[in-house]
C-alpha cells in the first residue's frame, strides 16, 4: 500500500495539470497535513516506480 511520506531534496520545475487533478492533490494534501507539492512528488514516483516496462517507448 502506498504510504504518503515528507521531506524531499528538490529542483524547481513548472508544470501545467488539469483543474480537477489539482482539486484532488490539494484535497488529499490538506486531509494529510502536507504539501501540494510532496503529494505530486510521491504519485509522480508511484508512477515512474510501477511503469510497465512493455509500454515505454511505444
Amino acid at each position: 500500500m502506498w504510504k504518503i511520506k515528507k521531506g524531499y531534496n528538490s529542483v524547481s520545475k513548472s508544470f501545467r495539470l488539469p483543474e480537477e487533478i489539482v482539486k484532488k492533490i490539494d484535497s488529499l494534501a490538506y486531509k494529510n497535513n502536507i504539501s501540494s507539492n510532496q503529494i505530486v512528488i510521491q504519485c509522480l514516483n508511484y508512477a515512474i516506480n510501477n511503469l510497465d516496462n512493455n509500454t515505454e517507448n511505444k
